[in-house]
């Protein structure tokens, strides 16, 4: 048989499946996909499942954080060129890898060449350390929820021991001693373990589920949940935006936030954190991506669902900096006035006691503290401020705004905080914590997907069995949860958040870049799409991930890689006796674990290629043993066949071959 007569077979074959509307792996592989694959009832629902998972809790307080710590509107910018140059084609890159062959990530790699298979695998690994402690500040989500029916809110004031107001609560302040001692009980440091916190235990369990419940019959439930999980955090978004310019001070927290300060573009940290930023928020290299679009007919337009769900995300992004800036800015300005009223008062003490010159005395009536203006005060305090006896302080807004605290402690502090200050606070606060549990809701289906729908494209037996193995994976991820229910959990979730993801997603998108631009070949997966689209993309998206993706990538490893090693990883702790929080050096056991998340979630990658590697060696060894019984046929016609596996590149001048 002659190597064009198979390759027009195969070549028959592949048609055949891709009228069927799924293109299975090539015969040598042997196909791995279900017999008849899910899709999605309509492109509103794919809209949905993909912007819940990119939308999560990281555009609410991660993204507000870094642009009131690195210069406001400064960082926009250069966040949006970063999306345009960097996140926009990769994402591009998987969505259509997931459309064109109709797997999980796992399907996808493995597809190309079973050397990359292990991508796929790091991916669901990745997904699942993700998996363990997201669900974890869901959890936190439903307590702070449960316990916003009640009026006075639990943090709005501090509690009493007998006549005597709680020394660690008076030191620090309500919502602060609510948060580490009520809700989390935290431990000085995670040296100390302590018992289970049964009140989050409780919590954990109904978070997981939650999210078995929804994920019970794969996307044809999770869909279901999303109609409600994805659009009902816009429409809380929207109210507090419109509440929060009603308040006093968030014109000031919002003209903060645009402010540009293009001086800090010469800091490459801000260049690593906004590359990250954009890299979390698109959800690059968890594999949910490829999982998603793997649902959608070949013929759909994924170029143009990676521009709106990218333009989606970054606006959902800039509407959740507004509020938390209006919120924040009025909390800012809350702070300011009593700062005044305090020093003007001290002011008055002095001059009915005749310690201050009458040339320091301001111009306004300070008789009344409550009406003197923060502008009038700053002024005046700049000119003869630090004249006058008594220790005045410094009233600034920018200063205050600057006080703002990152991830949980924005969510569960900063804006719980503002929120107690809200006439109807319990209701603005059941809604901002119901918003929380849906953004992460639909991230935490996203993540499932990520996880469940490579491991049953590649493994008939579990295909069988989808919704065992969903259970199964839901009750393992609670149990390995309980880690984080200890007192001193929250610690656990800040290692996992840093250092359980961030590196290994980063080295999967670095294998899927090179793989597809260099491996597969960018010409190649352009040629792909065109049969896919009925269309070809513009050749700059060629250059962009062969050159600028890549290295960009690959900067931000480096970058990432060597700050870890020069400044020892740190974790903000809760000190009881001084009742505030302070930065402390993970000890060596930490490290250690650390640097085994890391390694176990990238070890796939080189276990997948070696084994792809010895494999190819036996098949070798084989066919050397029965040769002279087939005819060598001459190839120099170069007749190439539809889907050539890239591990026998060494026999093969070809690079790969397409998809289509």
């Amino acid at each position: 048989v002659s190597v064009c007569s198979r390759s027009t077979q195969r070549h028959n074959e592949t048609t055949e499946s891709e009228l069927n509307g799924y293109a299975g792996e090539e015969s040598q592989q042997g196909s791995t996909e279900p017999a008849a694959r899910a899709g999605w009832n309509s492109k509103v629902e794919y809209f949905l499942a993909q912007v819940g998972f990119s939308v999560g809790l990281g555009n609410v307080w991660r993204f507000p954080y870094l642009c009131h710590q690195n210069g406001g509107g400064a960082f926009l910018l250069l966040y949006v060129l970063l999306m345009l140059v960097v996140g926009i084609p990769l994402f591009f890159l998987e969505l259509a890898a997931g459309q064109a062959i109709r797997q999980g990530s796992i399907g996808v790699w493995r597809y190309i060449s079973p050397r990359l298979a292990g991508i796929g695998y790091s991916s669901c690994v990745v997904c699942f350390f993700v998996a363990l402690y997201y669900n974890v500040i869901l959890a936190w989500s439903l307590f702070y929820l449960g316990n916003s029916f009640q009026y006075p809110l639990p943090w709005e004031q501090c509690p009493k021991q007998g006549n005597l107001t709680v020394k660690e609560c008076e030191k620090s302040s309500p919502t602060s001693y609510f948060w580490y001692r009520k809700a989390l009980d935290v431990t000085d440091s995670i040296d100390e373990t302590g018992s289970f916190n049964t009140y989050i235990v409780c919590c954990l369990l109904a978070a997981w589920t939650i999210v078995c419940l929804g994920m019970f019959k794969g996307i044809k439930s999770s869909v279901k949940v999303m109609y409600f999980s994805s659009i009902f955090p816009y429409v809380v978004l929207f109210c507090f935006l419109i509440r929060g310019l009603m308040l006093d001070g968030a014109l000031e927290g919002i003209s903060y936030m645009f402010y540009p300060k293009l001086e800090i573009w010469a800091d490459i940290q801000v260049w690593r954190q906004a590359a990250t930023q954009v890299f979390f928020a698109l959800g690059l290299g968890f594999g949910s991506i490829i999982a998603y679009s793997s649902y959608n007919p070949k013929n759909n337009n994924c170029h143009r669902d990676a521009f709106t769900v990218s333009a989606i995300n970054f606006l959902t992004s800039v509407l959740a900096t507004l509020v938390v800036f209006a919120v924040l800015g009025f909390r800012a300005k809350g702070k300011v006035v009593e700062c005044v009223v305090s020093n003007m008062e001290k002011l008055s003490d002095h001059l009915h006691s005749g310690d201050v010159d009458t040339i320091l005395i301001p111009h306004f009536n300070f008789s009344d503290p409550g009406s003197v203006s923060v502008e009038d005060y700053t002024v005046w305090f700049k000119q003869h401020g630090h004249d006058v006896p008594g220790n005045l302080t410094e009233c600034d807004l920018e200063k205050e705004m600057q006080k703002g605290v990152e991830g949980t402690g924005l969510a569960f502090i900063a804006f719980t905080e503002a929120m107690s200050l809200l006439p109807g606070s319990p209701f603005w606060s059941a809604l901002f914590f119901l918003m929380l549990l849906n953004l992460g809701l639909s991230t935490m289906f996203g993540t499932m997907e990520g996880i469940l729908a490579p491991l049953t494209d590649r493994f008939k037996t579990l295909a069988k069995n989808k919704t065992k193995l969903t259970i199964f994976s839901c009750i393992i991820g609670f149990l390995i949860g309980l880690l984080f229910t200890q007192r001193c959990g929250n610690y656990f979730v800040m290692m996992f958040d840093d250092y359980s993801a961030t590196l290994p997603l980063i080295i999967v998108v670095v294998f899927e870049t090179f793989s597809v631009s260099w491996l597969y070949g960018a010409d190649r997966f352009l040629d792909d799409i065109e049969g896919m689209l009925g269309w070809r993309p513009h050749v700059i998206y060629k250059y962009l991930w062969k050159y600028i993706c890549l290295l960009a990538m690959l900067g931000l490893l480096a970058a990432t890689t060597i700050r870890m090693f020069i400044t020892r990883p740190t974790y903000m702790a809760w000190n009881q006796d001084k009742a505030s929080e302070e930065y402390l050096k993970y000890p060596g056991w930490a490290l250690a674990v650390m640097a085994l998340l890391i390694i176990f979630a990238m070890m796939p990658v080189p276990v997948a290629l070696i084994h792809a590697v010895l494999q190819d060696r036996t098949k070798l060894t084989s066919r050397d043993t029965e040769i002279g019984r087939y005819s060598i046929v001459n190839t120099d016609d170069k007749c190439e066949t539809p889907m050539t596996d890239m591990s026998d590149l060494d026999q093969r001048s070809t690079t790969a071959a397409s998809f289509s």
